[in-house]
């Protein structure tokens, strides 16, 4: 006897999920147009008012672009011939060496006396809120102002500090501390520190408060107390804003302008060629484009 066996094959199509409805897709949709309305202002923002000035500085650097060129748009193309003049020319090296001292020094300086500070009024103490509000003044003040008063206190002939030297019998004659090659440099590090101490102050100060108290009580217990708590337990936890610190200050001080000029006055740029005490690359940059056309 044959047996005849037959496979039933389910001709049900397979059961799909469902399709979200119609006002969920809606919903997400609007939700998405939301978030790009939101970001594109920042989008058009960024590429207007930090992209285009880039490119147009890059661009600007192949050109020939005197005041002149301001007004009649004409900018001839060189190459990269403003750059070989740059490189080439007299102040370069002493740029570069100024420019180098002038950043490590206020670096330096900056950093720390600020941590000293910071350090100091991590405790309590009477009056604590209000030394540290007058701290910030230096970095509130106009830079122009503040660089004009430094440069009454510094004035070889009529200063305070050349007035107080004398008179308390330090020195028996005035000192040229803006006007000596020797000594031009040092007195504009010593205003630029004196400005950056509140932002030093300030941002690590405020990482000296996210570390938990517990910290110290433990390693109290353990014997590091002193310069040993601060290597073992300040530092550590203090990395990540020392960091931030050291990153903004380099940045800014790379950038300083306003404080060499206003401290060696409006004849800087006469003055500084024949002795370049304080010249560094930013007022370098400042001067050079200044000139007249080749």
């Amino acid at each position: 006897m044959i047996t005849v066996t037959t496979t039933l094959q389910s001709t049900e199509a397979p059961i799909s999920d469902p399709a979200p409805p119609r006002g969920r897709s809606t919903a997400a949709r609007r939700e998405l147009l939301v978030r790009w309305a939101f970001v594109i202002p920042a989008i058009v923002y960024v590429a207007l008012f930090f992209g285009y000035p880039v490119l147009k500085s890059v661009t600007m650097g192949f050109q020939e672009y005197t005041t002149r060129s301001f007004v009649t748009g004409e900018a001839p193309w060189v190459g990269l011939q403003n750059y070989v003049d740059v490189v080439t020319g007299s102040l370069f090296t002493t740029t570069l060496t100024n420019t180098a001292l002038f950043t490590i020094g206020s670096i330096i300086g900056q950093f720390t006396l600020g941590m000293l500070l910071a350090l100091y009024f991590n405790r309590k103490f009477p009056l604590n809120g209000v030394l540290r509000s007058m701290l910030l003044l230096p970095w509130l003040l106009p830079l122009i102002a503040s660089t004009a008063v430094w440069k009454w206190i510094l004035d070889q002939d009529s200063g305070v500090l050349n007035q107080t030297l004398m008179g308390l019998g330090i020195v028996a004659d005035p000192v040229p501390w803006l006007t000596s090659p020797d000594l031009a440099l040092v007195a504009v590090v010593g205003v630029n520190v004196w400005l950056g101490i509140p932002f030093n102050v300030s941002l690590l100060y405020g990482g000296l408060q996210d570390i938990p108290e517990e910290l110290y009580e433990a390693g109290a217990l353990d014997g590091a107390t002193g310069w040993r708590a601060f290597w073992s337990i300040t530092w550590p936890n203090l990395r990540a804003v020392v960091s931030v610190v050291l990153v903004l200050g380099v940045v800014y001080t790379l950038k300083v302008l306003d404080v060499i000029l206003g401290l060696t006055g409006a004849d800087q740029r006469t003055r500084l060629r024949r002795s370049p005490p304080t010249r560094t690359t930013v007022p370098s940059s400042s001067s050079t484009s200044a000139q007249a056309p080749r």
